[in-house]
């Protein structure tokens, strides 16, 4: 008998809601945010166990721990909490009922598989990443808020900034040096991370495979690699494209208008098109960037950025050019993942 259980997670106490196949609600117990009370409890409801629960902070936590307790678990992104009454069982018997209905606005994928470690480096280098560009535009801000001109990346050097810092108020100094003083102790910080994650991503075999595609470093791979995870799960590369935010949206009302002998005709006016919402930011930040780094640093014999300048001479928009690039890289990597080749620029001219 299958038995769908929601599950509302918070930092102390979670609550489960079990809900049989017609969607009888048949029980509802509250217990401790602990892996094993979570596990015991699981092991107490008979029959098929299908498990739903939010996104949040402990999601990949115990998707890890409850996975091989459970026949099927989800875990459910949602845009904004269900309207009306609201507590902790309405919610877990609410996840029951939407993954009973298969009724799941959006699954969030929480498979990391070999590259746990990868995962978790990356998001701490992109957190120490933020904190040296804050830092930087809290310097740049200081100095201009005295009328003193900022230019370019010399301000940080610590053989200019004095000159910088001389023509602050006397009762400016303190404040600049100690911003100075944290982007000191952040930058060798910043270095050690970065060390450290080139290190382990090159412990996977996939790395030197996928730095090879044009505006593709180790940073952007390793990015790439601990979010995807599996590139099997994409596929066609227009999912890829949707996943990554790059995928083309259209949008038309009042499509057909009547003609004079009263048929119907599809009407010739434009309609709305966009990139879809819903998508992982990390990834559409990796390939606009390989796209940006192809576009600036690439010589013209790469068929990729030939590609790019064809568009502009065609009338193309810059920045759609710049989109269909990215499209391009993302295509391109996500192939050379499933089929592990190295990028061939022949491939690209046969196109």
């Amino acid at each position: 008998m299958d038995r769908f259980i929601g599950l509302d997670v918070h930092a102390s106490s979670c609550t489960f809601g079990v809900m049989g196949p017609s969607g009888k609600h048949l029980r509802s117990q509250v217990v401790e945010t602990n892996g094993q009370v979570l596990v015991s409890f699981l092991k107490t409801v008979p029959g098929t166990l299908h498990l739903c629960l939010e996104e949040c902070t402990q999601a990949s936590w115990l998707a890890e721990i409850l996975s091989p307790h459970v026949d099927k678990l989800v875990v459910m992104g949602l845009w904004q909490s269900s309207k009306g009454p609201k507590n902790d069982e309405r919610d877990a018997f609410d996840l029951a009922d939407k993954l009973r209905k298969n009724d799941l606005e959006r699954v969030v994928y929480k498979q990391v598989g070999p590259y746990t470690a990868l995962r978790q480096l990356v998001k701490v280098h992109a957190q120490i990443v933020r904190d040296v560009v804050r830092v930087q535009n809290r310097i740049r801000a200081l100095l201009r808020s005295r009328g003193i001109r900022v230019e370019d990346k010399t301000v940080y050097s610590p053989r200019r900034r004095m000159e910088f810092v001389e023509q602050l108020p006397t009762k400016i100094v303190p404040a600049a040096k100690q911003l100075y003083a944290q982007y000191d102790a952040l930058v060798p910080v910043k270095a050690d991370a970065e060390k450290e994650l080139v290190a382990e991503l090159h412990r996977h075999a996939i790395s030197r495979t996928l730095e090879t595609c044009p505006g593709f470093g180790p940073i952007r791979v390793a990015q790439l690699v601990a979010t995807v995870v599996s590139p099997q799960r994409f596929r066609r590369r227009q999912q890829f494209w949707s996943y990554c935010g790059l995928g083309i949206v259209m949008r038309s009302s009042s499509d057909w208008e009547q003609m004079g002998d009263g048929s119907w005709q599809r009407a010739t006016k434009q309609t709305t098109r966009g990139l879809n919402r819903s998508y992982n930011r990390m990834l559409k930040a990796v390939f606009k960037g390989a796209a940006t780094t192809v576009i600036n640093q690439h010589g013209a014999e790469e068929p990729l950025r030939q590609g790019y300048l064809r568009q502009l001479l065609a009338g193309t928009k810059p920045n759609l050019a710049k989109l269909t690039l990215a499209r391009k890289l993302a295509a391109t990597t996500l192939a050379m993942w499933k089929k592990q080749e190295a990028y061939d620029p022949r491939r690209i001219l046969d196109e």
